[in-house]
Formats: structure tokens, sequence, C-alpha cells
């Protein structure tokens, strides 16, 4: 079972929303009601295993860009926008490459199509998620991420938020997205899209960082790219007045 949101029912087209690793659809609060008064149908699923959406035992990229297809075909959708952050990023391209038809526009959000570490930070970093999910458990990882996420003094109430929601997801089903995220591997496929893509990104991302987030702009026609100054990895909600000015007109277009 998959839960979502809606907002703004009798709008048209309809702008799906798609969260990042730990998260909910909830996460784009800042965008609902932007999008709903410039007329659009909001959509936010939770994907499988988090939030409110039932954990069927295993997942992957395609199986969550399946998931949200039909959910698209049960709630009589058509054709929709899609916008999706980190992990929500990997299942909207997936969707555009699997479920073309049913994709107008694509905004992909400090996301990637295959997880490749810059530097020593990065190549640390992965694993020791890793390490601390399968040893210490979701208390010690969580605490981990949502610093790195959010590391401003001013992002403590952002940082709490996420912290909780992080620890109220099943270790299950997150482990299980982390493998799959890992697994991931569609550059060779980019070229294959071919609807309008916005590639949107935090100027100070962390977990993808904005050079490799340019490859997706390399590898998808047409493809362009928008660099947020001073927003970090959760850009939708630590810059959400840069990213909403950014991401509607493309829509609009």
């Amino acid at each position: 079972m998959i839960h979502y949101e809606e907002h703004n029912p009798a709008g048209e087209p309809a702008v799906l929303l798609l969260h990042g690793l730990g998260s909910a659809g909830a996460d784009w609060l800042l965008q609902f009601k932007p999008l709903a008064e410039a007329g659009y149908r909001v959509l936010a699923p939770d994907l499988r295993g988090f939030g409110q959406s039932s954990w069927p035992g295993r997942t992957s990229v395609p199986d969550m860009a399946r998931d949200v297809a039909l959910l698209l075909d049960e709630i009589d959708a058509g054709a929709v926008h899609v916008a999706g952050i980190s992990m929500g990023g990997t299942v909207a391209l997936q969707l555009a490459l699997d479920h073309a038809p049913r994709v107008r526009r694509l905004a992909l959000v400090n996301t990637f199509a295959r997880l490749r570490p810059q530097g020593i930070s990065g190549y640390v970093y992965f694993p020791l998620r890793m390490l601390l999910m399968h040893t210490l458990g979701m208390e010690t990882q969580a605490r981990l991420v949502t610093r790195r996420i959010f590391p401003r003094p001013d992002q403590a109430v952002y940082r709490l938020q996420f912290y909780q929601r992080v620890v109220n997801t099943d270790p299950s089903a997150y482990r299980a997205a982390m493998w799959a995220l890992v697994r991931l591997n569609v550059e060779h496929r980019l070229g294959e899209i071919r609807v309008p893509t916005l590639v949107v990104t935090g100027e100070d991302d962390t977990t993808v960082p904005p050079a490799a987030q340019h490859r997706l702009v390399e590898g998808i026609s047409g493809a362009r790219q928008a660099v947020i100054p001073k927003a970090g990895h959760a850009v939708i909600a630590d810059s959400p007045i840069e990213f909403n000015r950014v991401v509607l007109p493309f829509l609009e277009e």
C-alpha cells in the first residue's frame, strides 16, 4: 500500500514529488502551497517502506518507480511533471526511462544516475553509513546523516525533524534502499530520456557533489543545470524560496 498526500486535486496537470532516503512525501511541505496556487495537482507519495507506506520486504529503484506508475494509474493522474530529490531523483529517472509516457517534465534534485563518491570524504561517508546501520543501529547512523545534511546551528529544527523521521523508518526498508542506491547504474541509459529536464543542484551539497550531478546534464539531451547558492543536500527545506523560484518557471515553460 502506497500512502500519498494530495493538494489541489482539481488542478491540472499533476506534479509528482518524490522524497529522499529515510524521508517521506511530507518533506515537500514548503512546495505544496506554491505548486497548488500555480494550479497544479500536487502528489507526494511515501515510497515503499517509508512514511506511512507498507514494506513488502524487498526493494529496488525499478520497484519504486513501478509503484509510482501504478499509483498514477490508480488515481487517474495522466502524464505528470516529476520532481525527485536524492533517492527520489533516482526513482524519477527510472520512471522517465521505464514509464516514459507518464512523464511531461523532469526536475532532478541533488541526485545521480550512478553513485560515485568523490574524494576521501565521499569514499568514507557511504561505507561508514552502511557500517553504522549494521552495527550500532539506526539512531547512530541517523545522527551522522542529519549533521551532514543540516550542519549549521540555525538548522537545529530541521536536524531534529529529519532525525525523528529517519529513526521511525523500518530499518530493513532503510538498509534495502541503501543497497538499491549503491547498485543503481543508469548512466548508460540517460540518452533515452527525451523530456525537458532540469538538474537542480545545491551549491554546498556534500552528499551528491555538484560536479557529479553535472553528469546528468551531459547525458540527457537538452538538460540544463541550475545551481542554488549556499544550498545543501536538503535544498527543498534549507532554501525553499530559491528552489521554488527555479522550478516553478521550468514547469510553466
